[in-house]
This record gives C-alpha cells, structure tokens and sequence, in this order.
C-alpha cells in the first residue's frame, strides 16, 4: 500500500500534470512527419508548445481528449475511494464508468443535471471536442443507456469490438495510485481499459501502464521499476504484444542511439503497446529529473500519435520525480493547470481518507 504523504502528492501532481503537459507538447504535431517536424523546430524537436486549433479555440499549452480522460478517471477513482471509506465497498465499474460517461456527454451532451453531478462537469474548457477517440465514443455511446440513472440496467459494460488503440493506456496512469497490490492494480486498470476497447493487448498495455505508476509511487528508480513490470505482465495470458513492445523499448535504450529514428523503429503509437513502448524509452534515455524536457520532447518528435505519446511519457516522468521536475514555463502554461492540480490534490485527499485496501472490490 502507498502511505499517503507529501511524497506521494508530490508525485501524483507531477503524474498528472507531466501527461497533460506532455499532452500538450505533442498536440501540434500529432500529424505532422518527421520531417515537417524538425523543418518547424529544428533537430533537438519539440521543447516549447506550439499553437494548435480546436474548433475555433487556438493557442499554444492546449491539451486532447488524453487529458480530459485521465482527468474523468481521476474523478472516478475519487468517488470509488469515497465510497469505500464510507460503504466499505466501491462498485468500480458504476464509478470509473460514470465517470467515463460524463466525459462522453461534454463531448457530444447533453447532460441531465438531475444525474449527472460533480465540479468537475462544470468545467466549461472541458466541453471543447480535442479530437477524441473514435473508438472511446462509439462504445461508451453504446453503454450509456444502461446507467441505471438514466433508466437502464447495468449489464456488462466491457466493449463489443477488437480495437487495441491507445486509448486505453493513455489515461491508465491514475490507477498506479490505488492502495492495492500489485493483482489489483493490473486487474483493475485492464477491467476500466475494457470499457471501450475490446482487444487484450489495450488492456494489457494499461495495465503494465498503472503497475508502473504503481512502483514509480513506491519509490522504485524508473528502470528497475520497468524491469519489474515486465517480470509480472510476462505472467499474464496472452500478453506477448505488451511485453514484446516493453522489452524492444529497454532495448532500444541500451543499445540503439538516442533519436528520433529509434522512436520511430518502435511503432508510431496509434496501438496502445506501441504508445507505451515510446514512452517508457524516452524516460529510460533521459532518466535525470533535469532531463525531463528532453525526455518530453524525444517522446512526442516522430511521426505517430504524438500527443498521447507525449502524455504517457509525461504521466511517467512526473510519477518518477515529482512535479518540481516539470519545466515550471510548461506547467505555466498548460491548459487547465489549476483544474489538474486541484484533482491531484483531491485525490491524494481521497487516498489519505480510504480504509483497508482489501475492501476495494472491482466489480463488472
């Protein structure tokens, strides 16, 4: 079990702060080559935030649908922790999934007041479409009506389709936080992964994603803490792909050089293994908290999904050191920091206030 502390908050700010800025960084160039990139910023890529455009809103510091959905998790995941202090059981699949529903509804609304409630809804930068996941709508549109708030009957929410995109992995990092054990993470992370994406290796990579946020909690140095996760996620059934990817990324970082090219030999990141296998590279090749900018940078320069390439590596950086190690010009200037910082500090309220971890039970 993580000991609530100031360590701990330090690290849950610099976890979601980091993915939103690293979300942020990637925005831009999301679509962009390789070389459109370094034409536009030079070889050393992305250090400083680019202007982007959503639907008439532009500026640079604007985060995706990445941080939006880490952020509903969060909101999940306190309400799950809430209800077992008081309940002495959290129905994880009514909360995480609510959570992932009210999200869905600032994307598309409207929303019922007399159902949907919480601060969070009422964040009006949120309702901003930032491109957001086919395959996230399409399933959490064909779950919605089974809310039982809204009249339905909560049947099995996992996702009819066989997608394994990354938008699973990238807003995984807030289960790493949970007072479980090593079992309940990995369970736990997969089983909200399956809400919208039906295909394992999604689950798995977020899985292996929260168990890494997991031990980065606990104080384990990044790469030992990577070796450990690939010792347990080679356990799981049908978890080659996961694996496989994690393992060419600490490859990659002993033995290949430090560059955009080697990023890109890892995949593009469309695919949730592949988004993690960039990630956890740039973090194992900038490992220093005063790398952390390059780290960011190596992560979202190729030519793939950048943003959410971007956003994990953030999530990762900021586990392993601490908010204080974000570039202070990047926190400054990302999107609802103030929003972000204050779920942060929710959360660990949240995790200082829950009882015995064993009384968690996930529930589909």
């Amino acid at each position: 079990m993580v000991e609530p502390d100031a360590t701990l908050l330090d690290r849950i700010r610099g976890c979601l702060i980091g993915g939103a800025v690293g979300d942020a960084l990637g925005a831009p160039v999301e679509f962009w080559s390789l070389d459109e990139i370094w034409a536009a910023v030079g070889r050393d890529g992305v250090l400083d935030y680019l202007p982007s455009t959503f639907h008439g809103i532009s500026g640079p510091g604007l985060i995706t649908d990445d941080t939006q959905m880490t952020l509903f998790s969060v909101e999940g995941l306190i309400r799950m922790l809430t209800r077992t202090d008081t309940q002495g059981i959290a129905t994880t699949a009514i909360e995480v999934q609510r959570a992932y529903w009210r999200w869905y509804d600032t994307q598309v609304g409207p929303f019922d007041p007399q159902v949907q409630d919480g601060w969070l809804r009422t964040e009006q930068w949120l309702y901003s479409r930032r491109a957001p996941g086919r395959t996230c709508l399409t399933a959490l549109q064909a779950s919605r009506s089974q809310d039982p708030f809204l009249g339905g009957t909560l049947g099995n929410l996992a996702a009819q389709n066989n997608s394994k995109g990354c938008g699973t992995v990238m807003r995984a990092a807030p289960f790493g936080f949970l007072p479980l054990d090593e079992t309940g993470i990995w369970e736990i992370s997969g089983e909200a992964a399956a809400f919208t994406h039906g295909h394992r290796t999604a689950q798995h990579a977020a899985g292996a994603l929260s168990l890494l946020i997991w031990h980065l909690a606990h104080g384990v140095p990044l790469d030992h803490a990577v070796d450990r996760v690939l010792s347990f996620v080679a356990e799981a059934a049908g978890a080659h792909e996961t694996v496989a990817a994690i393992v060419g990324a600490v490859a990659a970082a002993r033995s290949l050089p430090v560059s955009a090219e080697t990023v890109e030999s890892l995949g593009e990141g469309w695919v949730a293994q592949e988004a993690l296998a960039i990630a956890i590279y740039a973090g194992l090749v900038y490992p220093e908290p005063h790398q952390v900018r390059e780290a960011l940078a190596l992560s979202v320069t190729h030519s793939g999904d950048s943003d959410s390439t971007g956003s994990i590596c953030g999530n990762i950086l900021g586990a392993a050191h601490g908010v204080t190690a974000i570039p202070a010009d990047l926190i400054v200037g990302v999107e609802g920091r103030s929003t972000i910082l204050k779920l942060a500090d929710e959360l660990w309220g949240a995790l200082s206030q829950s009882g015995d971890p064993g009384s968690i039970s996930v529930l589909i």
